[in-house]
């Protein structure tokens, strides 16, 4: 009894932190301005992939690309090529809507903006939200650009649904979202000037503190300003934005910071952006990122090709995602065999097809981490009559050849604008993510 309290008493810890993380990360530049944070607290040094580089044996690092990726690692105490690299890899980026080059435009009245929708977003759940924008300013420099984060904290925007006295068929026939058409927030009653390109200008300028006429681009996102909690009776679920993928970027942070400074591998942190619509850019899974990064590290060690390839070998790469958990009012959509529950521990992802990068070794060894850990683990195919989502792991297992496993902790609502999971789940999953970089 004690021990059980001890853990939930531990679980809300973790989760506070957690949110913590959420709330301040609309995008995923703010994601990884949070983890560098973290990092930089827990004795990790930045490096720049423009500069050289001199590396200790057990020092931390990390390195960041685009401002929305990020590698970090500690370097082993034993020769890579012997004992190889730990790599725990996730994603920044959620489902959302973006805002398109030229946004705003007038129409019945009103100040609109024109937004993408980034990723495979739940449409619905993003009308009568509070919501507001965020992301990356570029501003004009002496020498060049700079650029800055920024966040409008009160809300601003508002998709509003079509009153039922309108729409008599939406509840027998669902709400059906044209993206071009019905997506487009409004930002205020439209005035004299308030569609002129000066207007987000002036609203970003006035946030940063700067003048409208040194803002030059803006990378803009939609988010709901409406904070995570905890909830349940016993503070069981967390009720949360981005918990796809923050949750798994958080749990594999602590996990890193919590374990001893020194094992003879070289354990390695890769968030990636862009998994929600392919990864196939300059700071997304399918890039040489994390590659480049692995070759520096033995070409400090005075090592060459055959030393890096021995090392991949020798390796484990862990793809955390978060995994769907059977929804009671939609069994049917589960495979009868696999069920997934919120709070009985992480899953194991398997698929015929190779949407999941989990084999037979990598499977057992991520059970065996949760065994040492003692916690609970679960599995999860799709229906056979079903399309698969993906991750990063087969992409980066068909890059680097590296033996990897897909998990991640089951939730409810994934993609929804508002996401719901397991408060004990996350305190596992960094139990298991610690003895995996504990490991030697």
């Amino acid at each position: 009894m004690k021990k059980e309290k001890r853990k939930s008493t531990e679980s809300v810890e973790v989760c506070r932190l957690l949110l913590d993380l959420i709330d301040a990360s609309p995008t995923p530049f703010h994601a990884v301005r949070e983890i560098s944070s973290l990092l930089v607290a827990g004795g990790f040094q930045r490096l720049r992939e423009e500069e050289a580089w001199n590396l200790d044996r057990n020092g931390r690092y990390f390195v960041t690309r685009n401002g929305s990726s990020l590698v970090a690692f500690v370097c082993g105490a034993g020769p890579v090529e012997e004992a190889g690299f730990k790599i725990i890899g996730a994603h920044t980026d959620s489902p959302n809507l973006r805002l398109k080059p030229n946004p705003l435009f007038k129409k019945n009245g009103y100040l609109q903006l024109g937004v993408e929708v980034y990723g495979g977003v739940l449409l619905t759940t993003w009308t009568d939200r509070d919501l507001s924008l965020a992301g990356r300013v570029i501003l004009k420099a002496r020498k060049g650009t700079s650029s800055e984060l920024v966040r409008i904290h009160e809300p601003i925007l508002r998709i509003p649904q079509l009153a039922i006295h309108l729409n008599r068929q939406v509840n027998d026939k669902g709400l059906v979202l044209n993206p071009q058409n019905h997506l487009s927030p409004i930002l205020s009653l439209a005035g004299k000037d308030a569609a002129s390109e000066a207007f987000l200008k002036d609203l970003v300028s006035r946030e940063l503190g700067c003048k409208a006429s040194e803002v030059m681009g803006l990378e803009l996102s939609l988010f709901d300003v409406q904070k995570g909690c905890m909830a349940g009776p016993g503070q069981e679920f967390l009720f949360a934005s981005r918990l796809d993928n923050l949750a798994s970027c958080h749990a594999a942070t602590l996990a890193l910071l919590r374990a001893p400074a020194r094992v003879d591998p070289t354990r390695v942190l890769a968030f990636y952006d862009n998994e929600e619509v392919g990864s196939e850019s300059a700071q997304g899974g399918a890039s040489p990122f994390l590659k480049n990064i692995l070759e520096r590290i033995l070409i400090h060690s005075s090592s060459g090709r055959e030393e890096l390839l021995r090392a991949m070998a020798r390796s484990l790469f862990i793809s955390a995602d978060m995994a769907h958990a059977v929804h009671p009012n939609y069994s049917e959509m589960h495979d009868a065999q696999h069920m997934p529950m919120i709070n009985e521990g992480p899953v194991v992802k398997s698929h015929a097809g190779q949407r999941y990068a989990t084999e037979g070794v990598s499977g057992t060894r991520f059970e065996l981490l949760c065994q040492k850990a003692g916690v609970k683990v679960q599995k999860f195919s799709i229906r056979s009559d079903l399309q698969c989502g993906s991750t990063i792991g087969p992409i980066t297992a068909a890059n680097l050849g590296i033996r990897t496993v897909d998990v991640g902790n089951p939730m409810l609502s994934m993609h929804s604008i508002r996401e719901m999971a397991g408060t004990r789940d996350h305190l596992d999953l960094i139990r298991v993510f610690t003895g995996f970089f504990s490991e030697d």
